[in-house]
C-alpha cells in the first residue's frame, strides 16, 4: 500500500486509543491485501486508497460487532465489497451485475480459444506487456471480483462465499467462467503481439 494511504488509514484508528491496539492486531495486518484488491477493482490508485480508507473507517466504527477469532480478512473484504458496489450503483461507471449465463454462452461459442499449445509461455509473454492487468480490467465485475480475490489474493472459496453472500458453488462457477474469459483475452493479446499465430496456438519460430 502507498505510504501516504497507510499513514492516513492509521490515523483513523488512533482517535480511539482504547481500541486501537486490538483493531491494529486484527485488521491492519490485512491492509496491503485490501489495497491490492481495491486497486484491481477500481483501476485507480487514488480511488483504491480512498476505498481502503473508507473500509478501515467503517470497520473501526463497527469493530465492536466483530467476533474475535472469526475471519477478519473475510469481514474486511465484505465491508470493502459493499462500499465498492455502492459506488458502482451511485456512479454507474460499470455494469454492476452482468448475467453470468450470457458470458458463459459467449465464451463457449469461440471455438478457436480452446485450451491448447503452451499456455504457460503465452502467459509469460503477455505479462511482459502488462496485458494481464488489461485482461482483468476487462472482466465483468461479477467475475473480476472472484478472480482477484481467489487467484491474486489467495482467499479461500469459503472466504469469498462469506464476503459475497452466495454459495460456494456460485463462487466456483464464477471463478471458472472468469478464468475462461481471462484466458481468451490473454490469447487474443498474445496474437496481437505476434507471440501466437492466429488460429494456430503455437509460438513463432525464431
Amino acid at each position: 500500500m502507498e505510504p501516504e494511504a497507510r499513514r492516513r488509514a492509521d490515523l483513523l484508528i488512533r482517535r480511539t486509543p482504547s481500541r486501537a491496539r486490538e483493531f491494529e492486531d486484527a485488521a491492519l495486518v490485512h491492509l496491503d491485501m485490501l489495497y491490492l484488491v481495491a486497486l484491481r477493482l477500481t483501476h485507480s490508485r487514488p480511488e483504491a486508497e480512498d476505498l481502503v480508507q473508507e473500509t478501515c473507517l467503517r470497520a473501526f466504527r463497527s469493530f465492536h460487532r466483530f467476533i474475535p477469532g472469526t475471519n477478519c480478512r473475510a469481514w474486511l473484504v465484505t465491508i470493502m465489497r459493499n462500499l465498492f458496489l455502492n459506488r458502482l450503483r451511485r456512479d454507474r461507471h460499470e455494469t454492476l451485475d452482468e448475467d453470468p449465463s450470457r458470458w458463459e454462452s459467449a465464451d463457449s461459442a469461440t471455438g478457436t480459444d480452446s485450451i491448447s499449445g503452451n499456455p504457460e509461455e503465452e502467459l509469460l509473454q503477455t505479462i511482459l506487456h502488462g496485458d494481464v492487468d488489461r485482461a482483468i480490467r476487462a472482466l465483468p465485475v461479477v467475475f473480476r471480483e472472484v478472480v482477484v480475490l481467489v487467484d491474486l489474493e489467495g482467499l479461500s472459496y469459503r472466504e469469498v462465499s462469506d464476503a459475497q453472500g452466495c454459495p460456494i458453488g456460485t463462487v466456483m462457477s464464477r471463478l471458472f467462467r472468469g478464468r475462461r474469459l481471462l484466458r481468451q483475452s490473454l490469447r487474443r493479446f498474445a496474437r496481437e503481439h505476434g507471440y501466437v499465430r492466429s488460429h494456430r496456438h503455437e509460438l513463432p519460430r525464431g
